[in-house]
């Protein structure tokens, strides 16, 4: 920014949850921020979908735009704070239009920067203005800042981590009350810790769009969420979840960016990890983060990944990262140096697996069993047959020493064809964390 007299100008899109936490953090610290840089921020504009709302803040000294987009434009406005959602829509008009004028753009919009990244980091490349996006992942840990500059010394071997709320939330009850998906994630609408339509979180595509943003700055390519393979949780059994206690585990939907001999992995997945792991203690609707660096080693980074707070804070720290002139690329390099996403081939995948199956509770079942892993060359670690019949037949779980997702997929197909195997198989992955 200019001189130490001058003042920041913001413009605020969206008055939901985290757009009126970051102005009551404004309004109520704004002396402390300006002592910490010398420089005034203030909000003088607004916009909303629903002027009439009330919002329990006092918003008649802003001007208010009901075309969102006008933001851009607004001559009294030096920075746009996007928190509408959403990749395209008035979040991506609103991105390039105030790029393209040459303001600071703020936003906590995982999608948008996931979908959009690239092309918002030559815009404000191009423009001289800055983009940031710290509240985009994780709420309000700050994964964004230490990748992009407190790692930066750090090759990157691997990134991980909690990084839907809600999601863990579920898994949290289910394995601490016995209940079974649906009934914990109807309780977790009715409370708002899951939307009405909870499809993007369930079903990984949230956590898709945050491994995309931590994959790009770890490794140096553009977002992709097209080269991300994702699966969700809405498979997931009590059942499982009490075989893997059993086993040492505990079930998280992970995202996951990792170097490997093929290149960059990058996935989501429900998993296992081990029970004395930092993931395995991350615990309801917290959010984590797991970092292994060259020089650093592991560092691990917790705390609330949504809600008002957090987020608006985060938000916050960009503002204020901007008033400081805190330069730099948007994704770490400049962008006409960011590679693009590894599309890793299906047979680079091997790990370690579990594998439950309901069977006929009968002689020779077994037998075909390890015939169809024998014949994928699937090795088993260990076996598990506990209880009575369930539903007309037993459960068998196994886990397999480290061998190819491929083989142990083949041998899943194996068990649909056998007359014993009463229903689908499970299939998780064992991470060790």
């Amino acid at each position: 920014m200019s001189d130490s007299s001058s003042t920041l100008r913001v413009g605020i899109a969206g008055l939901g949850t985290v757009g009126v936490g970051v102005i009551k953090i404004l309004e109520e610290r704004g002396k402390i921020l300006t002592a910490h840089t010398g420089q005034n921020i203030e909000i003088t504009a607004v916009s909303a979908r629903d002027r009439r709302r009330d919002r329990g803040i006092d918003l008649r000294s802003y001007d208010w735009c009901d075309n969102t987009v006008e933001l851009a434009s607004n001559d009294n406005v030096d920075m746009v704070v996007e928190l509408i959602g959403g990749s395209d829509g008035p979040a991506y008009a609103l991105a390039k239009e105030t790029l393209k004028r040459g303001k600071a753009f703020v936003t906590a919009n995982k999608a948008l920067i996931a979908v959009h990244g690239r092309e918002l980091a030559e815009l404000a490349e191009v423009n001289n203005a800055y983009l940031r996006f710290e509240a985009a992942v994780a709420g309000g840990i700050p994964i964004i800042k230490a990748l992009r500059e407190g790692l930066i010394g750090n090759e990157i071997s691997s990134v991980q981590g909690i990084l839907n709320g809600t999601c863990n939330y579920i898994l949290t009850r289910m394995e601490n009350e016995g209940l079974n998906f649906d009934v914990i994630l109807e309780e977790a609408q009715k409370i708002g810790y899951a939307e009405a339509d909870p499809t993007f979180d369930i079903e990984g595509i949230d956590t898709a769009h945050k491994t995309a943003i931590l994959a790009a700055l770890a490794y140096g390519h553009a977002p992709d969420i097209s080269n991300l393979p994702t699966e969700g949780i809405t498979n997931i059994g009590t059942v499982d979840i009490d075989y893997a206690r059993k086993l040492g585990y505990r079930i998280k939907l992970l995202g996951i960016a990792r170097k490997s001999r093929h290149g960059v992995e990058t996935r989501v997945y429900p998993a296992m990890v081990p029970l004395d792991s930092a993931i395995a203690k991350v615990a309801g609707a917290t959010n984590a983060v797991v970092v292994e660096g060259s020089y650093v080693g592991q560092t691990v980074y917790e705390g609330a990944g949504a809600g008002e707070g957090p987020t608006a804070s985060a938000v916050v720290a960009d503002i204020m990262d901007v008033v400081r002139g805190n330069a730099g690329p948007v994704f770490g390099l400049p962008s006409n140096m960011l590679g693009s996403a590894d599309s890793l081939p299906e047979n680079a995948y091997s790990g370690t697996y579990y594998v439950r199956l309901r069977v006929d509770d009968e002689p020779g079942v077994m037998a075909h069993i390890t015939a169809s892993l024998a014949e994928e060359k699937v090795s088993i670690g260990s076996l598990l047959q506990l209880g009575s019949a369930v539903n007309g037949g037993v459960y068998i779980v196994m886990t397999t020493h480290v061998t190819s997702e491929d083989s142990v997929l083949a041998a899943l197909r194996h068990f649909t064809k056998l007359e014993c195997v009463l229903e689908t198989p499970t299939m998780l992955r064992i991470e060790a964390c």
